[in-house]
């Protein structure tokens, strides 16, 4: 496993094994935390600051945690009956299912509001604190990811225009993979100019990774997406594969992925980077029945 990951999972257990947490809380958390998954959001942060040459810290992993108990949280609460009701996530029973549905609110709540207490304990400046703090919220809240859900939510059983399933996928899943390049650029302390390039990329990968989440869930199996494929079909959702079919999503994504690619040569960022082998995990090869979804 990745030396990265195993930092970022020795944190965020020590977080929550915490004397002070109440027990049922802590377990719920740390079940969906360390239930596995490719931790890309935290990867894509950790790896660009080291393209950035900039030597790893606690202080980063701090801010890597962050993103990945809110992107947890939102798949706790993602997974409730009230909203997909699935039974799977990541290979396993989902949280509320593993437990109950209060504790599984209660755990989403505590891993919303815990990485705002993480990033405030952080060893960098209070200004690059408040920047990141302002950006994560806009990316988790109702600028990002919640007002993406409810769009998402309102659009069931109904025929979207591609627009409006890049409206809300720009906010329900491009803010936060957003976040890690913004974030990046804050803690290296990059231009003005700079951050808004980097939050250009992030926008771009935020849409391929939308489009690749619509392919894989018509062509892959549970064992490779950890949990239910064809939930997008039964709940009569608009996706980038039924507007532009399976073979011409598949285009959209390398399009997007080239253009990231393309992008981040022009910050400076080398194609030896970590980074871009994360990229090329995104591509949806022909005959590779070994992608997973558990991000």
């Amino acid at each position: 496993m990745d030396t990265k990951i195993l930092k970022l999972e020795d944190f965020l257990t020590e977080f929550y094994e915490s004397a002070e947490f109440p027990t049922g809380l802590a377990e719920s958390a740390k079940y969906s935390l360390l239930a596995g998954g490719k931790r890309i959001r935290p990867l894509l942060f950790l790896n660009l600051l080291e393209a950035f040459d900039l030597e790893l810290s606690k202080a980063h992993y701090h801010v890597a945690a962050a993103l990945e108990m809110i992107h947890t949280g939102s798949l706790i609460h993602d997974d409730l009956p009230a909203m997909d009701n699935d039974d799977y996530r990541r290979g396993q029973l989902t949280n509320h299912k593993k437990f109950d549905e209060a504790t599984a609110i209660l755990a989403g709540d505590t891993l919303f509001f815990d990485p705002f207490f993480i990033l405030s304990t952080a060893d960098l400046s209070a200004e690059i604190i408040v920047a990141l703090t302002r950006e994560l919220a806009f990316a988790s809240g109702s600028y990002g990811m919640v007002a993406g859900q409810i769009l998402d939510m309102a659009g069931e059983g109904k025929e979207l225009t591609l627009a409006e399933i890049e409206q809300i996928h720009r906010l329900k899943t491009g803010r936060l993979l957003t976040f890690p390049f913004v974030a990046a650029g804050i803690v290296a302390q990059k231009s003005t100019d700079e951050v808004e390039k980097l939050r250009q990329v992030g926008q771009i990968l935020g849409l391929a990774f939308q489009i690749r989440d619509d392919i894989l869930d018509v062509t892959a199996t549970f064992a490779e997406l950890g949990k239910t494929p064809g939930k997008d079909i039964l709940e009569e959702k608009s996706t980038y594969v039924a507007h532009l079919g399976l073979e011409g999503a598949k285009k959209s994504l390398t399009e997007n992925l080239s253009e990231v690619k393309k992008l981040l040569t022009d910050l400076s960022v080398t194609d030896s980077s970590e980074i871009f082998k994360i990229i090329e995990q995104l591509e949806v090869k022909k005959k590779n029945r070994n992608i997973k979804r558990n991000y």
